[in-house]
Order: structure tokens, then sequence, then C-alpha cells
């Protein structure tokens, strides 16, 4: 009769090459994640403008890794529309044009209305109080101009007030739409001073919450979006044609 060999008859050796072989994958991943996550970041915080090329080696060289996380980051951030791939540039920075931003806006204001909607019946003191303290933490960024973190913070109180409707796939999609205007959004706080209107809006949309306020929070959540989007589409359209006409200038001189 046949002995059954169970895992724990494995010799040293062969377990210390079974665990090698199962440690290798998740370092790798690990490693991805990390890059994706620090190419992520510079592309939202201004430090890879649009349309910058994004080579491989050299961002290897600037991360301290090989050029296969790299390779799969580029490939998580094109999914995010973060980065495309061009067939003769290779990876640059994504571009949105004034209309593909106010599409985005309006297909967010849209979704993000309705997920309120959805949340607020639904919505505990807890899910306020958490809101609240994410409030706290977003205005505190504003105040000591810690730029890098409004994106992270906006997000959180946006997604603390959808969590309770319980729709993850919507949730998904809402934030690769925060990620591809994130950095826009940035960048128009910084040289427009609009704080202020955020952090009030916020409050209002928030207070409609607390107050179980369907109606209201849904349509103060519809304003505040499209109005974002509004005031950026006229930021961008204004900076791109400052640019044009300084490259004009300079060309010409």
């Amino acid at each position: 009769m046949g002995r059954t060999v169970t895992s724990a008859s494995k010799t040293p050796a062969s377990r210390t090459a079974s665990d090698a072989m199962m440690v290798l994958p998740i370092t790798r991943q690990t490693v991805t994640h990390q890059a994706t996550e620090a190419l992520r970041e510079r592309i939202l915080r201004g430090m890879y403008p649009d349309d910058t090329p994004l080579r491989q080696d050299a961002l290897a060289a600037e991360l301290g890794v090989s050029r296969i996380p790299i390779r799969e980051a580029l490939r998580q951030l094109e999914a995010e529309g973060l980065v495309v791939f061009n067939p003769h540039r290779g990876a640059v920075v994504s571009s949105l044009s004034l209309d593909e931003i106010d599409e985005l806006f309006e297909l967010r204001s849209q979704i993000e209305s309705d997920l309120v909607r959805r949340a607020v019946s639904r919505t505990t003191a807890e899910d306020v109080s958490r809101a609240k303290e994410i409030l706290k933490a977003y205005e505190a960024a504003f105040r000591a101009a810690e730029v890098a973190e409004w994106g992270k913070l906006n997000w959180e109180f946006h997604s603390t007030l959808y969590a309770p409707a319980d729709r993850p796939f919507t949730m998904a999609i809402i934030q690769r739409l925060h990620q591809q205007s994130d950095r826009y959004l940035r960048m128009q706080l910084v040289l427009t001073h609009g704080q202020s209107r955020a952090i009030d809006e916020h409050r209002g949309i928030l207070a409609a919450v607390a107050a179980h306020d369907t109606k209201l929070a849904a349509a103060l959540m519809r304003q505040h979006i499209v109005g974002a989007g509004r005031q950026l589409v006229r930021f961008v359209s204004t900076e791109r044609q400052a640019a044009k006409n300084g490259s004009l200038k300079s060309r010409r001189t």
C-alpha cells in the first residue's frame, strides 16, 4: 500500500524553494504598487504636466527599480486615464480637452448626485461624524497649503458620503473620474484661491446629509460639481490660451 506524502515531509531545501516561489510574485506586486503610487502622485501634483513623455529607463532610475514594475505601473495608470500610449512617443501624461473636462464633470454631477441621494436615508451618525473629521482635515490642509493632500482628502470626503449607498461598481467609476480631474482642480485652487468656495459648498452638502434632506443634498452635490467643472473649463481655457500666446511671442522674438 502506497504511503501518502504530506507537505510536512518536505525537506528544508524543498520548503525554501516552495516558499520563494510564493514570495516572489508578492514582492514584485508590492514594487509595482509602490511605483504606481509614486507615478500617480507625481502626475496629480503636476510634477509631470500634460503630454510629458514618461520614459521607462529614466523613471526606473529615478525610482530605483527595474523597468518591469514601471511598465506595469504605466499600464495601470493608462487604465485610470492618467497615461496614454502614443505609437511614436510611447507613454505620455494624458491631456483632457475642454470638451472632455466639461463631459467629465457633467458625468460626475449625474452619478454623484444619484449616489448621495441613495446614501442619505442610510447614513448614520457615525458616517456624519467621520465626514466632519475628514472635512476638518481638508480645511486644515487648505490653510497649511498642503496641496498634495487636497485630492486625497476631497475623495475621502465624497466617498464617505456615498459609502452608505453600497454601490461598489459605481464608486470605482467615480474614483477614476476624480483621479482624472484631480490635477486640474488642484492647479485651479492654487492659482485662483478657490478654497473658500469649496469649503462652504462641502459644509452645505454635509449639513443636508446630516439633516437627511435627500432632495437638498442631491441638488447641492450637483451644483457643487457642475460649478466646479464650469470654473475649471474657464480656468484651463485661459491658461492654455496664455501659454499659446507666450509660445507665439517667443517664436516671433
